[in-house]
């Protein structure tokens, strides 16, 4: 089964800070999705990282990871100020949907309860499953964001097929994927996609060359296995 990479230039759910210079070397290794958080850089460095990931022909993701109710919405006009192609995260879908739903940007808000920045998941594994389907239900809303191994539920592989299943649009897992045996999981739960940053960052994939290239290798491997 197929599945998306969408590389975050992100580490610790901050942007890091010379994100720029990892541009062209992800998208080499063949990577189409890229993105980044709303923490991490001012706009205009926003702005201009778009501008590069666009001009690399690259889908651009922002996600939220703000936790107040008006920074959340700030950071839904700011993903449409930027013209960015998916708006993932957040916790409001009920403020951010109407928003939305007129742009052409796809979006993606958090299905289960999430708190505290670096984010964690909580709720039961039915509890979660139950929001995906309402979640799912609201116009302008095209998916969901799940941050499945932020979670302290032991059986996250039925934690995302449950969820998986119960949503009427794709879900996207996000957050701590450090390992092909954590991607071989989200690829057997017929989610659509999967982040990795951090853990690519922090060099978790065993590679065969140095630095940041290495990882994506490593990874896109993975997803073809």
């Amino acid at each position: 089964m197929s599945i998306d990479l969408i590389f975050m230039l992100t580490r610790d759910d901050k942007t890091v800070q010379d994100a720029r210079k990892y541009v062209k070397e992800i998208v080499a290794e063949g990577v189409k999705h890229i993105g980044f958080k709303d923490m991490g850089l001012p706009l205009e460095e926003l702005k201009e990282l778009t501008h590069d990931l666009k001009q690399e022909g690259a889908t651009v993701y922002l996600e939220v990871v703000s936790l107040d109710s008006e920074s959340e919405i700030n950071s839904a006009k700011v993903a449409m100020d930027l013209n960015v192609d998916y708006l993932l995260g957040g916790t409001r879908p009920e403020l951010i949907a109407p928003l939305v739903k007129d742009h052409p940007l796809k979006y993606y808000p958090f299905v289960g309860r999430v708190e505290d920045h670096p984010s964690i998941l909580k709720g039961t594994i039915a509890e979660i499953a139950a929001q995906a389907e309402e979640i799912t239900s609201i116009d302008g809303v095209d998916g969901l964001d799940l941050l499945a191994y932020r979670h302290l539920e032991e059986d996250i592989p039925s934690l995302i097929t449950d969820v998986c299943k119960s949503s009427k649009k794709p879900i996207i897992v996000a957050g701590s994927i450090d390992s092909v045996e954590r991607i071989e999981t989200v690829k057997a739960s017929n989610a659509a996609a999967f982040t990795v940053g951090t853990a690519a960052f922090e060099q978790a994939f065993s590679a065969n060359k140095p630095g940041i290239g290495g990882q994506v290798e490593s990874i896109l491997k993975a997803c073809s296995i």
